[in-house]
């Protein structure tokens, strides 16, 4: 099979599917540059609500192929360029991860709001063994999910992590048995979907930093009329039907 991103969108959720079996899903050049267009067009279907990126078979991603390169391709530009599309999607992202997600793979885990993981998942970031200087919004990305002592250990050794240790150092939301994951993935994302969104951009920007915002999101949960709909539906004990929806430009 060719390398691919490959997605479906069905009940609010659109499944992203990194796809390179043959290099146990590594992303292609072609891959990374595809990334942030695909990315583009999830954010503009108001039907989806959560994307959840993962990988073919065994593996999540195990980095960069190297070889899909052109001879005037910055390989950093590419892989960051993703990144940040990714970490800079509007609605919530879960990574589900098998087995190796190692590099570019951690990269893009990182990038997700979310990492819910199977039990003999291992993680590495690598360019310590290539000697390559680590991106600097890729490194403070890590170091700000799992704390500076950690990033550096990640960095500085290039060693692998198991997924129990991953989970302790705060890369990991949930870890799931074997077999579990694709069942509590779905389960969790389709609670997203019934949440309200406004809740979710406005909790997803401020988590994120941003600083620049408060009083936006303060007039549209002024005018949105989820607040009420959400206090009602409690009193009442019955499911809230939140209609916010984001601004169109």
């Amino acid at each position: 099979m060719d390398a691919a991103l490959l997605h479906t969108v069905a009940d609010g959720v659109a499944t992203v599917v990194i796809s390179h079996p043959a290099k146990r899903n590594a992303m292609t050049a072609a891959m990374w540059r595809a990334l942030p267009g695909l990315l583009s067009e999830l954010a503009d279907d108001v039907s989806v609500r959560v994307v959840v990126l993962t990988g073919a078979g065994p593996t999540f991603c195990a980095g960069a192929d190297i070889t899909s390169l052109t001879g005037d391709e910055d390989p950093q530009a590419l892989s960051v360029a993703a990144e940040d599309a990714l970490a800079a999607f509007p609605k919530p992202t879960i990574a589900a991860i098998r087995g190796y997600c190692v590099g570019g793979g951690s990269q893009l885990a990182a990038a997700c709001d979310l990492r819910f993981a199977e039990a003999g998942a291992e993680f590495g970031v690598t360019p310590a063994k290539l000697g390559i200087v680590y991106p600097a919004s890729s490194t403070r990305r890590l170091a700000a999910l799992v704390g500076p002592a950690t990033a550096k250990y990640l960095l500085f050794s290039a060693e692998l992590i198991d997924a129990e240790h991953a989970l302790r150092a705060g890369f990991l939301n949930e870890l799931l048995p074997v077999g579990e994951l694709d069942k509590r993935v779905a389960e969790f994302a389709r609670a997203l979907t019934s949440r309200s969104r406004l809740t979710q951009a406005a909790a997803k920007e401020f988590a994120d930093g941003r600083t620049d915002r408060d009083a936006y999101w303060a007039a549209q949960a002024a005018g949105s009329g989820d607040t009420a709909e959400g206090v009602a539906a409690f009193l009442e004990r019955r499911a809230p039907v939140f209609t916010w929806t984001p601004p169109t430009h």
